[in-house]
């Protein structure tokens, strides 16, 4: 469960408040208009910066100025944060162990990870040598390693055409489900939040709203920012 208790973050002219909660295993996307400050909600979740007024939640345990090691959280990035002179197999076991000292039954965790996200036959390539798609299968097994509860996804996938897009998600949808994961997903592609969503949270003028239900939001917006940000897009 991740609650936002009276958020409120500033930087400069920027602000951004929140006031609610997510419970468990929901998926929900973050939608709103470049610059509105969804990637500074997931930093302010994942404990990159610290809000400015406010409590964060998370697990039940107030984690407001916890650290983000210190958090029940996952982070995928668009950029997979895979180092160069590592294999696949060690990438991933980064997530268990930096200095990748591994006692067998970690060894045969990253295996599984590997396996389930169908790196197994790759394992032994270093990130230069696979597809960007596939190194976000890295960043994916990661997260299966460090079996954390809260999964954030910060345009994770942007970088890839449509059907790469998709076929990621997918993969991200079946491991939320598998793992009983809460997973929040920043991202520019409304189709993306209405096929995979939950719930929508929804930035706009410096405040975060929602959630509200994907069908809801999706099918007959009362709020007049949401109905100019999707435009004649539905």
């Amino acid at each position: 469960m991740i609650i936002l208790e009276s958020v409120f973050y500033s930087e400069d002219k920027f602000s951004l408040t929140a006031n609610w909660s997510i419970a468990k295993a929901r998926f929900v996307a973050v939608l709103g208009a470049s610059g509105a400050g969804k990637s500074t909600l997931l930093s302010l979740i994942s404990g990159f910066l610290r809000p400015t007024q406010g409590r964060i939640i998370l697990q039940g345990a107030d984690a407001t100025v916890s650290r983000p090691s210190q958090r029940p959280v996952s982070v995928v990035f668009q950029d997979n944060n895979t180092f160069a002179h590592l294999d696949l197999f060690s990438n991933v076991a980064l997530g268990l162990n930096p200095s990748l000292r591994l006692s067998e039954s970690q060894k045969q965790q990253v295996e599984q990870a590997l396996q389930r996200v169908d790196l197994a036959d790759l394992k032994h390539r270093l990130p230069g040598a696979v597809s960007g798609g596939e190194l976000q299968r890295v960043a994916l097994a990661r997260v299966l390693v460090q079996d954390r509860p809260i999964l954030l996804l910060d345009e994770a996938f942007a970088g890839l055409g449509p059907g790469k897009r998709h076929e990621m998600l997918s993969l991200v949808h079946d491991l939320h489900r598998e793992t009983n994961l809460t997973t929040v997903m920043v991202t520019h592609q409304p189709e993306d939040a209405r096929a995979f969503a939950d719930d929508i949270v929804f930035i706009a003028n410096g405040i975060a709203r929602g959630p509200i239900s994907a069908p809801s939001f999706f099918s007959s917006p009362a709020d007049k920012d949401v109905r100019e940000y999707l435009g004649t897009w539905r």
